[in-house]
């Protein structure tokens, strides 16, 4: 059976009867993990595993783990800082900020992937304006040019984690105050003026070989009257065609606020995959899940099919035991605990 379309969480630590009935669903591909379904390492150990055997090929699984505020995982992970702290660093010294940011990735990815984890929804893309309630800390820098250099150094250490990146939120996501979580932000810019600034990084890395992309949920008026997400516009005339985009398109979580504009779970599913999303993410709704996988009907396209594979995690992961053996992952677990303190300090 091969990977569907819809990407969906579980429920706790362990898998459940109902979670193994959804993720055998021949709509389901994926599985993304949340604070909630962690207690301890091996205990996520063996929630991986399960989730592995469920189906053949497995399933992949994900999570948002950025580091600062969105780290899923914290007891027995290095505490990944906020990207902002490589972007101060950037400032004082670019060579010094993209190595550290380089082994950030690899230390995020290595431990992820010691774990059974196929990839992390990361590295953020998007511009720091100061402004954004959701954003925020979470931005490496407002200049595109530094968020290109410390993003591309960290998919660099995601790749040698064993990891592939996914750059969010296209077009840009920064400019907004307002948090797509709880309401539907508005962007009211022309589109030379997002193409000239928020899109510089994501072309910059599509270029670099990114392989996959989560649009925004925001608005943008003046190019489409839908959010970028379940757009046509957005993901095929400007991410396919003008960019030249060919990796993974997910949908950003579509039980959001800012996703609601798009109809019933069923019909926002739809609008987003014939917009161009390769697979759809739906979370903490498992009575939406049970709906959606009632009602959808979708003909997986063998490029979303081939798309989706290579995002499974490269190379057998390492035992968290072997990744301690291991001079490169202890060295950069180190300096990865020095950035935000004091700059002298950061390869002492």
């Amino acid at each position: 059976m091969s990977l569907g379309p819809v990407m969906l969480d579980v429920v706790g630590t362990a898998l459940t009867a109902d979670d193994i009935r959804r993720l055998q669903h021949p709509l389901v591909g994926g599985v993304i993990l949340f604070a909630r379904n962690f207690v301890d390492c091996e205990q996520l150990k063996a929630l991986t595993a399960s989730i592995h055997a469920v189906r053949q090929p497995p399933l992949l699984i994900a999570v948002d783990h950025e580091g600062g505020r969105v780290q899923r995982f914290r007891e027995g992970f290095t505490k990944i800082p906020p990207m902002r702290e490589f972007g101060h660093i950037w400032d004082e010294s670019p060579k010094r900020a993209r190595e550290l940011a380089t082994e950030a990735g690899f230390v995020l990815a290595a431990e992820l992937r010691a774990h059974g984890i196929d990839f992390s929804f990361t590295p953020v893309l998007d511009m720091d304006y100061g402004d954004s309630l959701v954003i925020g800390n979470r931005a490496f820098h407002r200049d595109p040019q530094a968020i290109n250099e410390l993003a591309f150094s960290l998919m660099q250490g995601l790749k040698k984690g064993g990891m592939a990146a996914v750059g969010k939120h296209f077009p840009g996501h920064g400019f907004v105050v307002a948090d797509s979580h709880v309401s539907i932000p508005i962007d009211e810019r022309e589109f030379d003026q997002i193409a000239q600034n928020d899109m510089q990084p994501f072309r910059q890395m599509i270029d670099e070989g990114l392989a996959a992309i989560m649009p925004a949920h925001v608005i943008y008026p003046k190019v489409d009257d839908k959010p970028a997400g379940f757009s046509s516009k957005w993901l095929q005339k400007v991410l396919r065609e003008r960019l030249g985009f060919n990796g993974v398109i997910f949908s950003d979580d579509l039980s959001m606020e800012g996703a609601t504009v798009g109809g019933d779970v069923t019909t926002r599913s739809l609008a987003a995959l014939n917009a161009g999303c390769d697979m759809v993410l739906l979370c903490n709704k498992p009575d939406l899940a049970d709906e959606l996988l009632n009602n959808l009907v979708w003909k997986m396209p063998a490029q979303s099919t081939a798309r989706l594979a290579r995002m499974h995690g490269a190379h057998h992961p390492q035992s968290m035991t072997q990744l301690r053996e291991g001079n490169a992952y202890v060295d950069a677990v180190k300096r990865v605990a020095m950035v935000g303190k004091k700059e002298g300090d950061l390869f002492a």
